[in-house]
Parts: C-alpha cells; structure tokens; sequence
C-alpha cells in the first residue's frame, strides 16, 4: 500500500486482505496511537503480486536492493544486488536497466552500486543476465526507488509535558516518507545550556524521561550515517509539588478476634505504577504492590502510609496518621499536672460496657530498646472491683496504664493507651532544659530539648495539641533533641531515660502568624521570692516599648515599659499571661511559681505544727516511760501506793537561843520508808486561832492521803494533752 493512501483506524495490530491481486502490490506501513500519542511510521515492507502463478524453478532471477528501502535522499547509496539463479556457474555477465533501458553494461560484477546524486535516479529498476555460452537470457524483478528532493526531518511529539511526581513521559520521533532510521535522542537543561546526547542510534522510536529539560531528536542511516535534520524541540517540566497519600480506614476499631481494611491511595487517581509502603508507631509493616493498596490489621497502633515508584524510588508525601484501636479500656488522669500535696484519681472506663468487669492499674516504665513502654503493677492494683484508683503522693511526672477482665478463665482487654500527668518541677535524677528558654515560638525557629542526668540513653516524648502520644525525636542527637518548629509542634515535652527516670514536663507553644507578636516567659517554674521579666517579642526584633501586659486576662500594665518586672515572685502572681503590641496579641502562656518549704501557705502549716507536736510529744514520752522503769525497778520492794508520816512537833527554842522561831509554825518528820538519813523537814504554817482537835484532823487526813503513782503524776497529763490534739 503506498504511503499516500490511508486506511482506517483499527484496534487490531493486524491487517488482512481476504484476495489478493496485483492491485495490491506496493510498500506497506504502520503506526499505532492513543488518546495522547501518535506514533511514527515503522519500515516500509514491499508487497509485490503477479499476474500469473509463479515458476518455483531455479530459472527466475531476483533483483534485491541493499538496503532495502523504498526512498532515499540524495548523497546516500543504493546497491543492486543481481541473482539468476545459476548456483557455482560462473558462465554469466550482468546488467542494470532503469524504466526499460540499459543503466550501466554487461560486466561481470553481480553487484552495481548506486550514488545517489539527484532526484532523477528514481525509477523502475530491472536485473538482466546473459549466459555467454548460450546466450540465454534472464530478466529479474523490478524494484522502485524514490529519491527525495528534500532532506527529511525527524518530528518529536509528547503525550503529555508535564511530568507527573515520581513517573514520566512518553517522548516518540519519527521520520515520515522512508524507512531505517536509527533515532539520536539529545537534551538540555535550557536554551542556552549543553547538549546532552541521552541516546545513541536507536531503532526504538519511543522513549519515556522522568527528568524535565529540553529535548528534540533526528534520525540516523547507513554507513557512513546519513543524519536527517533535528526535530522541532520540546520542553518538559517537573511537577514541583509532590502529591500526598491518603489512607483510608474500614473502621477505627477492632473487633475481638477481627481485622480491619486500610487503604492507601495517591492523587490524581489516573497515576499509576505505584507501590505502597505501609508504617505503624513508626515501624514498617509492609510494603504492597497491588493497585488497590490495601491491607488488614488486627494490631492497633497509629498507621500511615506513603506511595512510591520508579528506580530510584520516588516517595510520595506521607498521609494523614489514623489510630486504630482494639475493644479496651479507656484511661482518664486527674489532674493532667501535679500541685503539691495533690493526689491522682485514676478512672478505668471499658469500651461498650457492662458488668463484671475488674481493673488493673499499671504503673509505665520506659523501654527505650523496644521505643515503648513495660508496665508494673501498682500496689493493691490487681483486680479491683472500683474502675478508679487513688495515688498519694506522687511528685514526678509519670505515665499509667489500665486494662479490664473479666470471666472464669478471665478474659483481659488490651491495655489502654497510656495517660500521664506531669510535674513541672525540676529535680536532680533527671530534668529538661529547653533552648531558647521560653515557652513560646515562631514556626521555623531552632529549638533544642536537651535530657540532663547521670544517664546514657534518652528520648523525648511529646504530647500534642490534638492528643497524639509521640514516642520519639525524629532529630536526636546524643541527648539533645532538635526541631524546626511547625504548628504541629506545639505540644508537652519531657525525657525518659534508658533506667525508667521521668523527666519534669514543659509547654512548647508555636506561633504560627509570621508577623504575630509571641510572649517571651520561662519555661519552667519560678521560685517563690525570685525575680522575673517577662517581654514581648516579633520574629525579627524584641519590643523595646509601649507594651501591654495581662494577668490572667487583666490588663496589669499598659505604660510605655517593654518588660513586666516582678522583683520578688509570690504564689498570687502564678497564672497565664499574654503581650499585645499595636493591636498583635500574643497567645497566653502559664507561669508556675513554685513556693519553698518555709514559705508554705497557711492552709498547710497547721498540718506542719500537728506533726512537729505529735513528734515531739511522743520523744517526751518515750523518754519518761524509760525514767519510769528505771525507777520501777530501784523500788521494787517498796509500798508504792502510800506514803506515811510522822509529824513531831518540836521546841527548837532551848537548843536554838540565836533563832526565835514564828509562833504558829510545825517542823514535821517525814518518812517515805527510806532510810533514816533521808528525813525531811518541812515547814508548815498554822493559822493561830485553829483549835487543837482540827490541827488532828489535819495531820490525820496527811498522814493517810496516798501518794500518786508516776503515771499519774506525769504520763497521763501529757496522753490527754495528746489527745485534745
């Protein structure tokens, strides 16, 4: 079929003619297309039909050319190569004719080489052979050759410049009119850039490029090569903006003894080629190549995904991040940051509840081998019929964990998701220092969390905005943690060591309007008595002046200072505080104000003074009961109940001339059964006018009162004076 003659389109790659006739003889060609590509046409194939059946004898001479194309461009060479069939005979001269006329002369040469010089060489070409000793003759075959009267041009067309991320276009070039061309692929960074020749002589006519740049093409035959002129040239461009995976999920809980489906796809859906890399807690899980990018869990955890394609591979953005969780316990912590002398209610809620249930409280120790948690058993946590659980006197921050089971053999839930409550207040066994230290930040400011203590192996943690527990610093450095602030930074940081220590808790807070005002505050608690500053800041310059300053949402400066000074921080100036400069308002930020033992607030001094007193009087008593057996044991056998007296009344006024004695006063004797060398005088003034009868009742009523026991004299007084408090 010559090339001027089309036929229509079909979606066969064959194509048949049902009878033959001479008709039909001539070069045939093809090329294929689609919605965005037309192909070249391939080689010429001659189809040559005679009128009568042929002589399959070894008489008939064949005329082939070399190479065997159908047209041909002035400066290129044609050989014809002449075959009469005559085996080893070498009894034969040859000779070209050209549209019925002798072209060159009988000579003994089979071949005759054609330089082709101008279009006047097209035409019918003919073999003759002359046998010389019968002077038979053979006539072959003509062939047809086209001369064409211009150089051709390659022509380069693309499906599509644009190149989508991770994939590729389809570049084709093609060289109507003729067949044989190998194809010279070339590319440049721009105009004015260097070539690049990317392929060399190709017979593929189609390549695919993932790389943007400038591109064009020619064509390329023979020996020496005949190159055509170069094609139009054609731009390509690389999408800039990679596309991002979405993940899909059949459902967010799992069933007991279930799965669910996730599903992974990339935008725009008509890309294709993709394979799908699937992420739990941050650790592969698979990677699936199939085009519905689908797996199914029966693990809980935080999934995401990403797509991926070409070699090297090329990643799409990450998707979003979806929780999947297993029928279990929800845990809730109060208060989520600890005061002093403040006890933790843990509540343990089931998912779909119903009775029966008994909980299990667990206390989370960092694992950081495993980048997660162990759990140890609160004391009195096993099995409790209360779905809470009290913890007095917890100072540190620290993580929890409940579960729930239930049934005889027991049926135990997953294990919650675990809860922590944090304490802002720095001690010696582990801390976080944060720098620059200040509670807020603009988005890309450096800003690096760095674990102190006398251990080897630390991570950060971070509990987002949106209730996102991170088990890890994607930037760690030793024991310093860097990021580049975004939004989603703002968050509550603290480090676990490799020995389980929990770290004080900060606030981290990103502001995330460029040309907003931020409010510069420490970040971790003031001590009482202290000075602070706090300021306000843009993101390229500190405010000098002229800036408002509110305490717990009340304006408490407003005069053309640019710093809030507290010369001698106390327990009322704890609270959140803000900044507003020419009308930009800063977030609100806490301060902690963290008060010392000896300036403890009233309502906890009394406890103070009970337990000093209760502590002393109980040393006091200690001690007199150890008198008391002493003494006990000196007078083992002694009356101890009774003391009794002997009072003689005596005249001292004969012995004791230089003394005169008041009237009305008795010197008594007085014996408490110890030996006579212990005597005791006491002197005892009478009323003069008592009668002598009422001085006997007197002395009768002294000498038979008992005398009180050690503990009653001393103990009892102060065991009810303990008692009252």
């Amino acid at each position: 079929m010559d090339s001027t003659q089309h036929k229509q389109p079909s979606t066969s790659s064959e194509y048949r003619i049902s009878t033959v006739s001479v008709s039909h003889s001539g070069d045939y060609r093809c090329r294929g297309s689609s919605d965005y590509l037309l192909t070249g046409w391939s080689d010429a194939f001659r189809l040559t039909v005679s009128s009568s059946k042929p002589r399959a004898t070894l008489t008939d001479a064949v005329l082939t050319l070399e190479p065997n194309w159908s047209s041909f461009v002035i400066e290129e060479s044609v050989t014809f190569k002449c075959d009469m069939n005559e085996g080893e005979d070498t009894d034969w001269e040859y000779k070209i004719n050209k549209d019925g006329r002798e072209f060159s002369p009988y000579n003994t040469h089979k071949d005759y080489t054609l330089e082709i010089s101008s279009k006047g060489d097209s035409g019918e070409y003919q073999c003759s052979g002359l046998k010389k000793s019968s002077h038979d003759t053979r006539n072959s075959n003509t062939v047809s050759i086209t001369v064409l009267a211009n150089k051709p041009r390659a022509t380069l067309t693309a499906g599509t410049t644009i190149i989508p991320a991770g994939g590729s276009v389809t570049l084709s070039c093609s060289v109507e009119g003729s067949a044989g061309w190998n194809i010279y692929w070339f590319r440049s960074d721009s105009v004015s850039s260097e070539i690049q020749l990317i392929r060399e002589g190709e017979a593929n006519r189609v390549i695919s490029v993932s790389q943007g740049g400038l591109y064009y093409c020619r064509g390329g035959r023979g020996d020496p090569v005949f190159y055509t002129e170069e094609s139009n040239e054609v731009t390509i461009t690389e999408t800039t903006t990679k596309p991002r995976a979405t993940l899909t999920a059949q459902s967010l809980i799992i069933p007991v003894g279930g799965s669910v489906t996730l599903t992974c796809s990339v935008n725009p859906s008509s890309s294709s080629g993709w394979k799908y890399y699937w992420y739990r807690d941050n650790t592969t899980v698979d990677v699936v190549s199939p085009s519905n990018g689908q797996i199914s869990v029966s693990q809980e955890g935080l999934y995401r995904c990403r797509g991926g394609r070409g070699n090297p591979v090329y990643y799409t953005e990450d998707s979003q991040e979806v929780q999947i969780n297993k029928i279990g316990s929800v845990l809730t912590v109060s208060p989520s940051w600890l005061s002093p002398g403040a006890s933790v209610t843990l509540n343990c809620e089931v998912e779909h509840p119903s009775a029966g249930w008994s909980f299990y409280w667990y206390k989370a120790v960092p694992d950081l081998s495993e980048k997660s948690s162990s759990y140890e058993l609160l004391p009195d946590g096993s099995g409790t019929a209360q779905d809470s659980y009290i913890i007095h006197g917890q100072t540190h921050t620290a993580g929890y964990v409940c579960r729930a089971g239930r049934g005889d053999p027991e049926y135990h839930t997953d294990h919650s998701q675990p809860k922590f409550v944090w304490s802002a207040d720095v001690h010696s066994a582990a801390s976080l220092t944060v720098s620059p230290d200040r509670v807020q930040h603009f988005t890309s400011d450096s800003v690096s969390l760095t674990c102190e203590g006398n251990f080897t192996e630390w991570r950060v943690r971070k509990f987002s905005e949106d209730g996102r527990l991170y088990s890890d610093c994607r930037r760690m450095t030793g024991s310093t943690c860097n990021i580049n602030t975004s939004k989603s930074d703002t968050a509550v940081y603290w480090c676990e060591s490799g020995s389980g220590e929990f770290s004080s808790a900060v606030n981290i807070t990103v502001q995330n309007d460029g040309n907003g005002s931020i409010l510069v505050s420490p970040v971790h608690p003031v001590t009482e008595g202290a000075s602070v500053s706090l300021s306000c800041s843009l993101r390229t310059q500190k405010i000098l002046s002229n800036v408002f300053f509110y305490h717990n949402d009340k304006l408490i400066q407003n005069d053309t200072r640019g710093e809030l000074k507290i010369s001698a921080v106390s327990k009322s100036d704890e609270g959140f505080y803000k900044c507003q400069y020419s009308g930009r308002e800063s977030a609100q930020s806490w301060m902690s104000v963290k008060v010392t033992v000896s300036g403890a607030d009233s309502s906890s001094s009394p406890v103070w003074l009970m337990v000093g007193l209760v502590c002393g009087v109980s040393l006091i008593i200690i001690l007199l009961l150890l008198l008391y057996r002493c003494r006990q044991s000196k007078f083992a056998d002694e009356t101890q109940d009774v003391t009794y007296s002997l009072i003689k009344l005596k005249d001292f006024e004969k012995r004791r001339k230089h003394h005169k004695p008041e009237e009305c006063v008795i010197y008594s004797e007085v014996k408490t059964g110890a030996a006579e060398d212990s005597l005791m005088y006491a002197e005892v003034k009478q009323p003069k006018k008592k009668s002598q009868e009422k001085q006997r009742s007197v002395r009768r009523a002294v000498a038979a009162k008992p005398r009180r026991s050690f503990y009653e004299a001393t103990l009892a007084p102060l065991i009810s004076m303990l008692s009252f408090l």
